[in-house]
């Protein structure tokens, strides 16, 4: 029986649990304004045509040298790596105070420690391969899903945030002290954002590269609609608390509207996970009821052939599935 457990089928069966559950939890249980990449896409392309003709890339570079000036020698060379800048910026996206050259360290250690467990138990250098993967990526997933969270969550709490704001505009405040009351009285990450918005303004730096800056630590699509507004009222004239107002009720639509579409797509995410947990869970019954059926399954070369042409099946269908149940925003 230990024969058994130590068996490369195990790892390899290890392997593809992990892999279905990852898939599973990231592609269908997500939040319902995400991560995606054709709307990431869309707010950069955006950003970068309202910033054109400010100098926020000159501020952050200057910022971003004061603050690596604060470092040891060796963290400011760490963190001056390629690529570290950008994980630093998903980092405090993410509302976390890490150093980004940590991120990196502890992927590298729980790859190790991973890699030299999956060898220990099977032997196998695939297996051990899968395994240091999953290890190194593991911190960045957590920074990836904590990021789209607070999006989320920011997101939630934004159409209280300019109701508060087209409030104090009506009373005849103006926009910076409306943008300095949502900082005082809302909690969670959208009070903490307006705050480091209107310290912004209040230290020097005028309301455009303000709020390009809470765009580029909040890069939501619903935000970017905000500032937008914003501006374009600076430029053109109008009734700003008017355009507020407008803003909030298409924000609060727009949240009835996808809470809506995740009600009626919940069972499509529930047989998902059902048809991606079921040549698993028969796997470990065979497995456990009759081990005797298995070897020739994992052990033969043909055996193991089959077996990842399966798992690539599941993931071209978990993958098929979750675009049909999913609706980008």
């Amino acid at each position: 029986m230990l024969d058994q457990l130590l068996s490369p089928g195990l790892g390899l069966y290890l392997v593809m649990v992990f892999a279905a559950v990852f898939m599973l939890s990231q592609g269908l249980i997500v939040p319902a304004f995400g991560d995606a990449r054709k709307t990431e896409r869309q707010i950069r392309k955006r950003l970068a045509q309202v910033a054109s003709s400010s100098h926020r890339g000159q501020l952050r570079s200057l910022l971003r040298d004061k603050y690596l000036r604060r470092l040891s020698t060796t963290e400011r060379f760490l963190e001056s790596l390629p690529g570290m800048e950008s994980l630093a910026h998903r980092i405090e996206q993410a509302g976390h105070q890490t150093l980004a050259y940590k991120i990196v360290l502890l992927g590298f250690a729980l790859s190790l420690l991973l890699a030299s467990v999956s060898w220990w138990l099977t032997r196998e250098p695939a297996v051990a391969v899968a395994f240091a993967l999953m290890g190194f990526y593991a911190p960045f997933l957590k920074i990836k899903r904590d990021r789209a969270n607070r999006i989320a969550s920011i997101e939630e709490q934004l159409p209280d945030a300019v109701d508060i704001m087209k409030r104090a505009l009506r009373a005849g405040h103006p926009f910076s002290d409306a943008v300095n009351m949502v900082g005082q009285e809302m909690e969670g990450p959208v009070g903490r954002e307006f705050a480091l918005t209107f310290a912004d303004i209040n230290y020097g730096n005028d309301q455009r590269n303000a709020l390009l800056g809470l765009i580029e630590r909040v890069p939501s699509m619903t935000v970017t609609a905000m500032v937008t507004a914003v501006l374009i009222q600076k430029e053109t004239g109008g009734n700003l608390a008017e355009i507020l107002d407008q803003l909030s009720r298409l924000i609060r639509a727009r949240f009835r509207f996808y809470r809506k579409v995740r009600t009626l797509s919940a069972e499509g995410r529930l047989s998902a996970w059902i048809l991606g947990m079921i040549p698993l869970v028969l796997f470990a019954v065979v497995w456990i009821t009759t081990p005797s059926y298995l070897p020739t399954l994992l052990e033969e070369p043909l055996g193991r052939k089959l077996v990842m042409g399966a798992a690539v099946l599941m993931l071209i269908g978990t993958m098929w599935i979750r675009k049909v149940i999913r609706i980008e925003a």
